[in-house]
C-alpha cells in the first residue's frame, strides 16, 4: 500500500512512524515542510490547504488512502474535496469539523444533545462584550475562548473581570488571532484536572485510545502562556475506569448519537479535551483530529496496525476489528525554541540525537542542512519513552533528554508530575 499523510509536525512524524511500521505498506508519502520526517516518510513539496494538487498527486501515485493530520484542511473540506474526486481519505467532513473550527457551533451541539459542558454566553460585538463583563461579579474567574481556530494559543484563563475584558479587546479589538477571534465566547470557570479522551469512529461506532494528559503551559507549575502542547502522557492515572465509564456514557455515546441525527460523515479520529471537577468529566473541547503532542504518547503505545485502523474506518466497519494497545506507560517531552510560543530564534543545529538509544524521538519543527538538523520552529521535537510503570517512563525520558542540546533550547521538567500524584490501580 502508499499512503499519503498530510502535516508538518511532530503529530505527523508519529503518524507517519505508525504507517510505516505496517508489513502492508510499501510506501509513505508526507505533504509538509518538516525535513524531520524524510527518515519515515518521501516528502512531497505540495501546501496542504492546495486540495487540488494533493488529489493530483494521490491519483498519480495511486495512493491507497490519506490521513490528515492538522486542523485547517480538515476546516476548509480536504475531505470532501477528496471523496468528490473519488479519493479515500480519513478525517470529518467540513460540516463535522465544524466541532473544532468554530467553538459557539460546538457549544450549541453540546447543548443540543445534552452533553456535559461550562456555561458560556457568545458574542460578535466587542461593546456588548464588555457590557456582559461590566454585569458580572468582578472577583469571578472566567474562561474566554476565540471562537475559531487559533492552533491551540485562543483560551484565556481569566482571575477577574478585568483580566477577561482584557482578553476579549486583545481578541476582538487587537485581533491578534485574527479571524479566529471575530467571535468569543466567555465561560465560566470548572476548577479540575484536564484529560484528552481520543477515539477512532467510522460514524458510528468508535474504539477508545489510552486517555492522555496535556501540558498546555510554557513552563513548569502551570505557568506562562498557552501553547501547542508541551509534553503529554498516557494511560493518565486519573482516567479511572469509573472515570472512562461516564465519559463513555455521558460524553462519548451523545455525541455519536448527535452525529448520526445530525448527518455529519464523521471518519477520523475525535479528540475530546475533558475537565474532571467533583468526579465528573465536561468537556472543554473537540479537535477533529489527533492531538499534539497527545500522539507522540499515545501511538507508541498501540499494538494493532494502524492501517488495519483506518481501512475499518473508511469501510464503517470498526466494530468489526479489535484494537490491542501494549501494558504501561507513555511520556512525551517536548523540546522548544526559547522565546516560543512568543517570539523566537531559529537555526541552531540540533546535537545528541545520536545518542538517543531507550527512546523515540518525533521532530516537528527542524530542517536538514548539510547532513545535519536545525531548529525550524517553536515545538523543534519530542522525546517518547516507554516503561511499565509511569516513574520508569519519566526517569528514562527525562535521561534521554539530557543528552540532547541545541541554542536557547527550552522544556517542562514536570511532564507527569500529576500522574505521580495519582493511584494507578483502578486502570
Amino acid at each position: 500500500m502508499k499512503i499519503l499523510v498530510i502535516g508538518s509536525g511532530g503529530r505527523e512524524h508519529s503518524i507517519c512512524w505508525k504507517f510505516s511500521q505496517s508489513h502492508k505498506v510499501k510506501k509513505v508519502f508526507c505533504a509538509g515542510t518538516n525535513d524531520g520526517i524524510s527518515n519515515v516518510a518521501q516528502l512531497v513539496d505540495i501546501d496542504i490547504c492546495d486540495f487540488e494538487k494533493l488529489a493530483e498527486f494521490a491519483k498519480r501515485n495511486k495512493i491507497d488512502f490519506t490521513f490528515v493530520g492538522p486542523e485547517i484542511p480538515l476546516s476548509l473540506g480536504i475531505v470532501d474535496y477528496f471523496e468528490s474526486k473519488g479519493l479515500k481519505i480519513v478525517g470529518p467532513c467540513k460540516e463535522a469539523a465544524k466541532l473544532e473550527a468554530s467553538k459557539i457551533y460546538s457549544k450549541q451541539f453540546m447543548e443540543k444533545y445534552g452533553i456535559p459542558t461550562a456555561k458560556y454566553n457568545s458574542f460578535s460585538y466587542l461593546d456588548d462584550a464588555l457590557n456582559f463583563l461590566d454585569k458580572i461579579d468582578k472577583d469571578k474567574k472566567l474562561v474566554v475562548k476565540a471562537d475559531g481556530l487559533a492552533a491551540g494559543k485562543g483560551v484565556y484563563i481569566c482571575g477577574d473581570s478585568v483580566s477577561a475584558k482584557n482578553a476579549v479587546k486583545q481578541i476582538m479589538h487587537e485581533k491578534i488571532l485574527g479571524d479566529a477571534g471575530i467571535n468569543v465566547l466567555i465561560e465560566e470557570f470548572i476548577c479540575g484536572e484536564e484529560l484528552s479522551y481520543l477515539i477512532f469512529t467510522d460514524g458510528k461506532h468508535y474504539s477508545m485510545m489510552p486517555a492522555a494528559q496535556d501540558h498546555k503551559r510554557i513552563n513548569d507549575n502551570d505557568e506562562g502562556p498557552n501553547t501547542g502542547g508541551m509534553g503529554a502522557y498516557a494511560p493518565a492515572p486519573l482516567a479511572s475506569k469509573s472515570l472512562n465509564k461516564k465519559v463513555e456514557e455521558n460524553i462519548l455515546k451523545k455525541v455519536m448519537t448527535g452525529l448520526q441525527k445530525e448527518n455529519l460523515d464523521y471518519r477520523g479520529i475525535l479528540y475530546v479535551g475533558v475537565i474532571v471537577s467533583g468526579g465528573e468529566p465536561y468537556v472543554l473541547e473537540f479537535n477533529c483530529r489527533f492531538g499534539d503532542p497527545e500522539t507522540q504518547a499515545v501511538l507508541p503505545l498501540l499494538e494493532s496496525d494502524l492501517v488495519d485502523i483506518c481501512q475499518a474506518i473508511l469501510d464503517r466497519n470498526l466494530d468489526k476489528i479489535k484494537i490491542s494497545w501494549k501494558k504501561g506507560f507513555s511520556v512525551c517531552v517536548v523540546l522548544a525554541s526559547g522565546g516560543y510560543p512568543d517570539a523566537y530564534r531559529s537555526g541552531f543545529e540540533i546535537k545528541g540525537l545520536e545518542d538517543i538509544k531507550e527512546a523515540l524521538i518525533f521532530l516537528a519543527g527542524t530542517k536538514i542542512k548539510d547532513a545535519k538538523l536545525f531548529t525550524n520552529g517553536g515545538r523543534v521535537l519530542g522525546i517518547t519513552a516507554l516503561d511499565d510503570d509511569i516513574k520508569s517512563a519519566v526517569d528514562k525520558v527525562y535521561s534521554q533528554v539530557a543528552l540532547i542540546d541545541f541554542e536557547n533550547m527550552h522544556y517542562r521538567k514536570d511532564i507527569a508530575a500529576k500522574a505521580l500524584k495519582n493511584k494507578t490501580e483502578d486502570l
